[in-house]
């Protein structure tokens, strides 16, 4: 099969497909009329499916053999973001928009799966089609594991569409691709009291402020410059008056690196340095550290049979390299218990003003790069039935 010529056929399939959901986005854990439209597709198709985890679906494909076991992943919801751009297909929901790009997973993934179910005489192979949803809360991918539902893999294959690469492109380097993601809340306990006298106070503001520069320490001091590590404070919030000290201030922020062993020590890093300080200056703290998802770490030998997979759908001018990014997607989780590969599929084309990063509200894609994807993944099935079918 020429994979790129038959995948391309379904074009303006994948187009209309990803504005259909572009138009009606849904939040995490609410992807209802999402995941009925995706099983409706499934259905069309003569495929067969279950629900899991509530709002996602996995749909199984047969071939001759049963063997090896290859799974294929999209996320499907969209975020809390205003759409600005007056779009013949912008959202309908208001408040709601795929600004993430979900709506181009979810129409990548049933573009291939079209593509390998008119095929199904060709693979040799079981193909697990997995709509996961909730992959903006990082939870959603724990879930649908945790099922059991999603059975053993013998690899499995995600991707992300890519403003920071060009329509046309795709990378598939092995090693990081995300780093972690990890999430905490601060809130330092001190004295309320009157603004003009400090000294019977204690100043949860002046704290909290030695905290965020201290924690800054981290990345500059104690974590060794060859890792990526990044210890933000994004939010801080203390007082209603200007001359009264509030009691508490609450900090919040996000924690990232590529190395699961420094993954693992950050949290008591940052909790030592907040007891310390707080110690310091007569305070008290609460700390919560969670949603600790893991990096995206793509498998070596997965990813040498992917980057064969571009060349043959792209040529070796789509075959691109892109270092990894500390961004966090719980895809993770699959490669932590499969071996596999995440692809960055380039969709940036500024001629058409889609040229804007991930979560912008300005936020578009060119659809060109719908076939890239979707091609890209029916290549790797037909390339990793062969590698894993012979061992």
């Amino acid at each position: 099969m020429n994979v790129i010529e038959e995948v391309g056929k379904y074009h303006d399939y994948a187009v209309s497909m990803r504005r259909e959901f572009h138009k009606h986005p849904e939040l995490s854990w609410k992807e209802v009329e999402t995941a009925g439209r995706i099983r409706d597709e499934l259905a069309g198709m003569g495929i067969p499916y279950e629900e899991v985890a509530g709002t996602g679906t996995i749909a199984t494909l047969k071939g001759k053999e049963d063997q090896p076991v290859i799974g294929l992943r999209c996320d499907i919801d969209a975020l809390p973001i205003r759409e600005v751009k007056n779009l013949p297909y912008s959202s309908q929901n208001q408040g709601v928009m795929h600004a993430c790009g979900h709506d181009a997973h979810i129409s990548m993934l049933l573009t291939a799966a079209r593509v390998l179910a008119e095929h199904q005489d060709e693979l040799k192979c079981t193909v697990k089609l997995i709509f996961q949803p909730a992959e903006e809360l990082t939870n959603g991918a724990v879930k649908v594991l945790e099922s059991g539902k999603v059975g053993k893999l013998d690899t499995v294959a995600g991707m992300h569409i890519f403003p920071y690469l060009e329509s046309g492109t795709i990378s598939v380097d092995p090693g990081p691709r995300y780093t972690s993601a990890s999430f905490m809340n601060i809130k330092i306990i001190g004295k309320s009291g009157h603004g003009a006298m400090p000294q019977y106070a204690v100043d949860p503001i002046y704290v909290g402020a030695k905290v965020v520069d201290a924690l800054q320490s981290i990345a500059s001091r104690e974590t060794s410059p060859m890792d990526t590590v990044v210890v933000s404070i994004c939010t801080f919030h203390s007082g209603t008056m200007a001359n009264v000290f509030a009691e508490t201030a609450e900090l919040s922020g996000t924690v990232r690196t590529f190395n699961p062993k420094l993954q693992k020590e950050l949290p008591g890093m940052i909790e030592r340095i907040i007891k310390s300080t707080c110690e310091a200056y007569r305070a008290e703290y609460e700390f919560d550290y969670y949603s600790d998802i893991p990096a995206t770490i793509n498998d070596e030998y997965c990813s040498g049979i992917a980057a064969e997979s571009v060349r043959k759908i792209l040529g070796d001018k789509g075959l691109v390299k892109y270092a990894g990014t500390p961004g966090g997607e719980d895809f993770s989780y699959f490669l932590e218990k499969f071996p596999g590969v995440y692809a960055f599929v380039g969709c940036r084309n500024e001629s058409k003003d889609c040229c804007y990063s991930l979560h912008n509200e300005r936020f578009d894609l060119d659809e060109d790069a719908l076939v890239n994807g979707a091609a890209f993944y029916v290549q790797y099935v037909l390339d990793a039935q062969e590698k894993f079918g012979a061992v």
